[in-house]
Formats: C-alpha cells, structure tokens, sequence
C-alpha cells in the first residue's frame, strides 16, 4: 500500500474520495459505504501517484533545460518560457531552450485530439479522472487510456528528437 507523504494531497485525495462517494453511492445502505469509500480512496491514491510519476518525468525532461530555485510552484514550461523572452541570457543558450519548447509544443500538437485533450487537462490543468472525463464527455477508462498512449506517444517523440530524461 501507498503512503501519501504530503499532508495537504493527502487530505484533497481523502476529500475528492468522500465526494464521489456521496455523488455516486448515496443511495447505497449504510452498511456497503465503508467497503466503496476503501475502494474509491484507493483508486484516487494511485491516480495521485501516477500523475505525479507522469508530472515528476516530465518536470526532470523539463528541469535540465533549466534551473530550479526553491520555489514550490515551479513550472518548468513557464520558466523555460520566462527565460526565452528575457534578453539576459546568454544566445545560444536562450536559442537552445527555444528549440527545445518548440519540441514539445510540436510534439504535444503532433498528438491525436482526444490524447492532447487528455493530456494536457490531466498532466498541466492538474484535473482529475473523473473532472477529465466530464469535460471531455467521456468515461473515465477511456481518459485513462488516453493519457497513457499520449505519454507514450510523447516520450517517443522526443526521444527520437534526442531529448532524454
């Protein structure tokens, strides 16, 4: 079994689990609730530690192109960003980090629309299964795999583009 080590996702993954649990079982005896809740809390642990592995590979892909301060709302993307549009850096390095978001911007587009749709609502809107499937008007199975082939997807693209973790 998992152990959530951070406080605050432990409590959003305790929260969204009572919350699906009084959306879809409500209506169910008291006595069957605390065997669904088990499940449903077990179901959001392991989607917490999958987005996380997907956002830890691409935050470490992302991470060596540029330098981490000790700020807890990193964004690789924005700072890869933040770093192509300032004039303070050094060229070649600046025209590097360029090449290497239009890498990923393409490879992102190159992705199949319900894959890029997933994706990019999971892994960078931060949203859930259940909040991805609803926008997406579809079921949570099919978000899930989704978001599995464009991670697979991705990573070969940019593999064969020369970008390693």
């Amino acid at each position: 079994m998992y152990a959530v080590r951070d406080e605050d996702s432990a409590l959003d993954i305790v929260q969204d689990a009572m919350l699906k649990l009084t959306e879809n079982y409500a209506d169910r005896p008291a006595a069957e609730l605390p065997m669904l809740f088990q499940r449903i809390l077990q179901n959001a642990i392991h989607d917490h530690f999958r987005r996380q592995k997907v956002r830890s590979t691409w935050t470490t892909v992302l991470s060596a192109l540029g330098h981490k301060d000790d700020d807890d709302e990193y964004d690789p993307l924005e700072t890869l960003q933040a770093k192509t549009d300032s004039n303070a850096g050094d060229p070649a390095s600046d025209a590097e980090q360029r090449e290497t978001i239009r890498i990923i911007e393409q490879a992102i587009a190159r992705l199949p629309a319900r894959q890029r749709e997933a994706f990019l609502l999971r892994y960078w809107e931060e949203l859930d299964v259940a909040e991805t499937a609803a926008a997406m008007g579809c079921s949570e199975g099919s978000v899930k795999t989704h978001c599995s082939r464009a991670v697979h997807a991705l990573a070969e693209m940019l593999k064969a583009k020369g970008m390693t973790s």
